[in-house]
């Protein structure tokens, strides 16, 4: 028998076992036989074959609510949704695992999983950071609930590193509006980024930045504003070098000070 003659046969033997799966695994689909279903179900989700399993899942999930698999059922389904990288919908079947069994075994694991769904739809702190929220309310939602679970110094962790990445984007939202010449918004942008985040460990170069704003809206305010921000840049260059005597922004701090004292007594 030449080599192409056993490559054909080859061929034709994967797809007649490729074959035999398939005709196997629609059979239980099309059976209407819960028990078959539930047991084969399980039997896919064990050997990690998500998407058979989510499909035979689908079919009994209602059917088998006040049975005794019902609780596994919904929980595991909801884990085929999460290991098949549907992220949306795994949040949103943990969360109403929750809701539908609240006693049960699983509970804990379905809340933190709820969270870690939201995680893993965060993304680039330069996008919309609405999953961000959702998830660090979740973590820290969890971490009440759960005080004495395992899983409390995860839940911080990952809440420290969406906090920071809340951060970046705040702090990228003020240096915009600072670079765009909108001073006035560059500053309220900075103050609130420092009413969220005083541990940031950008904070000396946001309060610069702070001061160097307010003085140059005072410089391009009309006349009848300009004494009122130039007090304003004072204030926050005095609050400036007041806290980091060393500091490398120091001198222009220094020099903002000067040249605002200065101009502010010339409108008097």
């Amino acid at each position: 028998m030449n080599r192409r003659s056993l490559s054909t046969i080859l061929v034709f033997s994967i797809l007649i076992l490729l074959s035999g799966c398939r005709s196997e695994f629609e059979k239980i689909r099309a059976s209407g036989d819960t028990e078959l279903v539930v047991e084969n179900a399980l039997k896919y989700y064990e050997a990690e074959e998500y998407l058979r399993a989510q499909t035979l899942m689908e079919l009994v999930i209602n059917s088998v609510r006040g049975l005794s698999e019902s609780e596994e059922i919904y929980f595991k389904y909801a884990y085929t949704h999460y290991n098949l990288n549907n992220y949306v919908l795994a949040a949103y079947y943990f969360k109403n695992f929750r809701s539908t069994f609240p006693n049960s075994e699983y509970r804990e694991e379905a809340d933190f999983m709820e969270a870690y769904s939201y995680f893993k739809q965060s993304p680039s702190f330069r996008l919309d950071q609405t999953n961000s929220r959702a998830a660090i309310e979740g973590f820290q939602l969890f971490a009440n609930t759960y005080p004495n679970s395992s899983r409390v110094e995860e839940c911080n962790t990952l809440i420290d590193r969406l906090r920071r990445k809340l951060e970046q984007k705040a702090f990228d939202q003020a240096v915009l509006y600072y670079d765009l010449k909108q001073y006035q918004s560059a500053t309220h942008a900075f103050e609130n980024l420092l009413k969220d985040f005083p541990e940031s460990p950008d904070v000396e170069r946001v309060r610069y930045l702070m001061a160097k704003a307010s003085y140059l809206l005072a410089e391009n305010s009309v006349f009848r504003k300009k004494a009122e921000r130039y007090e304003e840049a004072i204030d926050y260059a005095t609050n400036f070098s007041g806290r980091y005597d060393s500091s490398k922004f120091l001198k222009e701090i220094n020099d903002i000070l000067e040249d605002s004292d200065k101009k502010l007594k010339s409108l008097r």
